[in-house]
C-alpha cells in the first residue's frame, strides 16, 4: 500500500507530469513484486548503460525488444512445444514475461545481443547540440569600443 499522496504535486505544478508519473510508478505496489526474469543495469560510461537480462531457454525469435514512448519494453513468448515432455524436475522458468524500463529524454538503444542465455541491451544518452551547454566568450570593453569606432564612417573632407 502506498503511503504518499501525490495529488498536491499535480495541483501545484505545471510541466512536471513525467516526474510525478515516475514517482507514482516507483511507489506503486506492483513494481516490487515483479522479480522474473532477473536483470542487471550497469553503467558502462558517463552517458552509457547496459541492461543484462537472464533469458535462459528462449531463442532470439522468441524475444522482443522495443522502444515506445520513452519506455524500453522487453518481452518473451515461448513457442508451443511440438512434443509434450515429462519433467522430473523443472527449475528453468520459461514463462512469458514483459518487463518495462523507463528511459530518460535523449536516451536511445544502440543495440541488443543474445549470448549464453543473457540478453544484453546497450543504451546511450545523446544530447542534441542545441541543448548542450556552450561557452560564451567575454570580450573586454576596449575591444568592443574599438570595433564600434572602426565600424563608424568618418566624414570625408571635400
Amino acid at each position: 500500500m502506498r503511503s504518499f499522496d501525490l495529488a498536491p504535486l499535480y495541483r501545484a505544478t505545471v510541466g512536471f507530469d513525467q516526474m510525478a508519473d515516475l514517482m507514482d510508478r516507483v511507489l506503486s505496489d506492483n513494481v516490487g513484486s515483479q522479480t522474473y526474469p532477473p536483470y542487471n543495469i550497469e553503467k558502462t560510461a558517463d552517458d552509457a548503460w547496459r541492461i543484462s537480462i537472464a533469458v535462459a531457454g528462449f531463442t532470439d525469435a522468441e524475444l522482443s525488444v522495443e522502444v515506445r514512448e520513452n519506455a524500453l519494453i522487453v518481452a518473451a513468448r515461448k513457442a508451443p512445444e511440438e512434443k509434450e515432455r515429462t519433467y522430473l524436475h523443472r527449475g528453468i522458468a520459461t514463462r512469458a514475461f514483459e518487463r518495462r524500463f523507463a528511459l530518460a529524454d535523449h536516451v536511445r538503444v544502440t543495440g541488443a545481443t543474445h549470448v549464453n542465455g543473457m540478453l544484453h541491451i546497450d543504451l546511450v544518452r545523446e544530447v542534441p547540440e542545441a541543448l548542450k551547454p556552450r561557452r560564451i566568450e567575454i570580450a573586454s570593453g576596449d575591444t568592443v569600443e574599438a570595433k564600434a569606432v572602426e565600424g563608424r564612417k568618418e566624414p570625408q573632407d571635400a
